[in-house]
C-alpha cells in the first residue's frame, strides 16, 4: 500500500467461489498512481500469492487440523477466467509465514508459496500468440506478443542499442527508452486485440519489457528489464516472467533468440533489477501450454478499516 509505485498499488477482493473447480474467488484491481483510474484489466502473480494464505486465515473455506507441508487452495482469477493453484505449508490451521524461502528484491525470508497458473495461455486474448505471429515488427523493432497470466509484449535489448542490465533508475532516466516502449506497446494492443485504438489501452496490459542474454551463463539465463503501468519495474511481475518462461520454448521468439543455445526444459533463471527469479512452463506433446509455475512468498502484516465518502 502507498509508496508511490505501480507495484504498490493493488488490491485483491476475494470471496466464496463460483467455479466448480476452485475454492475461492479473486478479483485483482490495479488503482492509478497519477490519476485516480481503476484497471480490472490484468491479473497479479505477486498479489495472487497472498490470496491462498488469506482465504484460510480468514475462515473462507474449511482447513485441515495439525499439519501439512503443502495445502492447496485453488484460485479463480476473475480478470481472466483462469485457476492458479496455491501451495503453502500449514500449522494449526493456519498458513505458515515463518521459514527460510528467500525472494530476491524482498526483505527477509519467509514460507514459500507455490503457485502453479492451469492453462494459462489467453488469459485475455484466448491465444498463446495473440498476432499469430512469433514475431511482429512495431516502429521497425521486432517484438514477440505473447498471453501468458498477462498479454505481454517482448523486445531484445540490441534492438534499442542499450545496455540489457539497467537499473529501473536508469530506464527511468531514458525517457526517449520508455516512449519507444510504450509506442510499441500501444500498438501491440491493438493487434492482440486488446484495445480498438491506440487511444483506448488500458495502462495494466499488455505489459512489456526488454530482453538480454547473459554473460556467460552457466544455466538456462536470462536478464529482463519490465515495464508496469509507465513505470520501470524494480524486480519484474510474476506474470511478465512467466511468460517469459513460456516464449522461452517457442522457437524464434525474442525471448528463445536472447537464449541462444540455452536449454530452459528445467526450467528458466530470470535476472532483474533486483536479482533473480526461478520460473517454468510446461507444455504437453500437442504443444499446449498446460502450466507455468513460480514461487513467492506472503504475510499478513495488518487489519482494519478503511473509510471514504
Amino acid at each position: 500500500m502507498g509508496g508511490g509505485f505501480s507495484s504498490l498499488s493493488k488490491v485483491c477482493i476475494v470471496g466464496p467461489s463460483t467455479h466448480p473447480r476452485a475454492d475461492v474467488d479473486n478479483t485483482f484491481v490495479s488503482l492509478g498512481i497519477k490519476d485516480d483510474k481503476v484497471d480490472y484489466s490484468s491479473n497479479c502473480g505477486n498479489m495472487s500469492a497472498a490470496v491462498g494464505p488469506y482465504a484460510v486465515d480468514s475462515g473462507l473455506l474449511p482447513v485441515p487440523s495439525g499439519s501439512q507441508e503443502q495445502f492447496t487452495v485453488r484460485i479463480h482469477n476473475i480478470n481472466t477466467g483462469k485457476i492458479v493453484n496455491a501451495s503453502f505449508p500449514m500449522s494449526d490451521g493456519e498458513a505458515v509465514a515463518a521459514g527460510d524461502f528467500a525472494v530476491d528484491g524482498v526483505a527477509g525470508t519467509a514460507a514459500p508459496v507455490q503457485l502453479d497458473f492451469m492453462n494459462p495461455a489467453g488469459s485475455r486474448t484466448g491465444k498463446l500468440l495473440p498476432t499469430n505471429n512469433v514475431l511482429d515488427v512495431f516502429d521497425g523493432y521486432q517484438a514477440t506478443c505473447i498471453d501468458v497470466g498477462n498479454p505481454c509484449v517482448f523486445v531484445c535489448a540490441s534492438e534499442f542499442d542499450v545496455d540489457g542490465e539497467l537499473s529501473s533508475d536508469e530506464i527511468e532516466a531514458n525517457s526517449e527508452l520508455k516512449s519507444k516502449l510504450e509506442s510499441i506497446r500501444r500498438q501491440a494492443a491493438v493487434k492482440m486485440g486488446l484495445a480498438q485504438d491506440l487511444n483506448s489501452i488500458p495502462g495494466s496490459v499488455p505489459k512489456i519489457a526488454i530482453a538480454s542474454p547473459r554473460e556467460n551463463p552457466t544455466n538456462s539465463e536470462i536478464n529482463i528489464r519490465a515495464m508496469s503501468v509507465g513505470q520501470a519495474h524494480k524486480a519484474v511481475p510474476v506474470t511478465v516472467a512467466l511468460a517469459v518462461a513460456a516464449a522461452a520454448k517457442v522457437p524464434g521468439s525474442s525471448i528463445a533468440k536472447c537464449l541462444g543455445n540455452g536449454d530452459s526444459q528445467d526450467g528458466l533463471d530470470i535476472y532483474h533489477a533486483s536479482g533473480r527469479l526461478r520460473v517454468d512452463a510446461s507444455f504437453d506433446d500437442a504443444g499446449e501450454l498446460t502450466k507455468a509455475t513460480v514461487f513467492r512468498t506472503a504475510r499478513r502484516l495488518m487489519e482494519g478499516m478503511i473509510y471514504w465518502k
